[in-house]
C-alpha cells in the first residue's frame, strides 16, 4: 500500500472511529483531520465532497469490521444459539471494557442521519439488511425455513441493536444478558 492509500486510509479509519464513537453532527472535520494526521489539503484530495462522502467510506469499513466480527463468530461455533451467545458476549465484554460503539454498531450514525441525508439512510439501512442476513443465513444452514430464518435475522439484528443502544446509555451490560436469554428462548423453540 503506497503513502497516498495510507493517507487516506488513516483518515477513513479515524472517521469511522469517531462517527461510532460520537456521531456524525458531533465530529467535525477539523478533529478527523487532526487525530488522523493529515492535512485539509489531503483530506479534499480524498474527499472531494466532502463529510458526507468521508461518512459514507466510514459506513462501509465499519460495515466490513463488524461483518468480518459478526462472520468469524457464527462460523466458529456450529449452533446458531451457542454462536449469537458467544457474540453477545463478546460484545458485553467490549462495553465493559471500553464503553464503546467501535467495531459493534453503527446505530448512532443512523439515527442521527436517517431525516436529514437520504444517502447516509441508506448506507446504514445497508448495513442493518447485511448483518439481519447474516444472522437468517446461519439460522437456514440449521435447519429453519428461509422465510422464518429472513424474519428472526431482522428481529435479531433489532434486538441486537436494541440492547447495545440500551447498555450503553445506562452503563451496564444488563439488557444485552436479558437479550441474550430471550434470543436463546426464541431459537430453541424453532
Amino acid at each position: 500500500m503506497g503513502p497516498i492509500n495510507h493517507s487516506r486510509d488513516k483518515i477513513i479509519q479515524t472517521a469511522t472511529r469517531l462517527f461510532q464513537m460520537n456521531g456524525y453532527n458531533a465530529t467535525g472535520l477539523n478533529e478527523i483531520i487532526k487525530e488522523s494526521q493529515s492535512s485539509k489539503g489531503s483530506f479534499y484530495y480524498y474527499f472531494p465532497n466532502g463529510k458526507e462522502q468521508l461518512a459514507l467510506e466510514a459506513i462501509q469499513s465499519a460495515k466490513k469490521s463488524i461483518m468480518e466480527r459478526l462472520t468469524a463468530t457464527l462460523a466458529a461455533v456450529s449452533d446458531p444459539v451457542e454462536a449469537i451467545n458467544q457474540l453477545i458476549s463478546n460484545i458485553m465484554g467490549d462495553l465493559k471494557r471500553e464503553n464503546k460503539l467501535q467495531n459493534i454498531s453503527i446505530s448512532l450514525i443512523a439515527l442521527e442521519t436517517y431525516s436529514a441525508n437520504e444517502r447516509l439512510r441508506v448506507a446504514c439501512s445497508d448495513v442493518f439488511s447485511s448483518l439481519s442476513h447474516v444472522y437468517a443465513e446461519k439460522l437456514v444452514q440449521n435447519g429453519f425455513a428461509e422465510q422464518k430464518a429472513e424474519e428472526l435475522g431482522i428481529m435479531i439484528e433489532t434486538v441486537v441493536e436494541g440492547a447495545i443502544t440500551l447498555s450503553v446509555t445506562r452503563k451496564d451490560t444488563v439488557p444485552l444478558a436479558a437479550m441474550r436469554h430471550m434470543i436463546a428462548v426464541l431459537l430453541r423453540k424453532k
